[in-house]
């Protein structure tokens, strides 16, 4: 396990999305080293409940507890992506051949 350090810590607080192995370094410092969620949050700057978030979602990767994987969570947000992109090539269409159609109508 690669260790949370100064180069991999994004700086000060901030609203957004952390990298991905920021997050998982942060969880298993808590599940792996036995420390508690307040500790390791305190020491590196971050909110309590974020990081029991990470913690969460980690021990859901890695199969010790029940629910949808990050590797699941975005499968689904690009299979949604492809549905809307999809519906809206498909309702371009639609348009396009009844405008055809009635143009053949004149």
């Amino acid at each position: 396990m690669p260790a949370v350090t100064e180069e991999t810590r994004p700086t000060g607080r901030r609203r957004g999305r952390y990298p991905r192995e920021f997050r998982r370094d942060v969880a298993a410092l808590v599940i792996d080293q036995h420390r508690t969620i307040a500790d390791v949050a305190n020491e590196l700057d971050l909110v309590e409940q974020t990081v029991g978030n990470w913690v969460r979602q980690e021990r859901v990767d890695r199969g010790e507890k029940e629910g949808t994987t990050t590797e699941m969570r975005e499968e689904n947000a690009r299979l949604r992506r492809e549905v809307k992109r999809l519906t809206m090539e498909r309702d371009l269409l639609k348009r396009s051949v009844a405008f055809w159609v009635k143009e053949q109508d004149r």
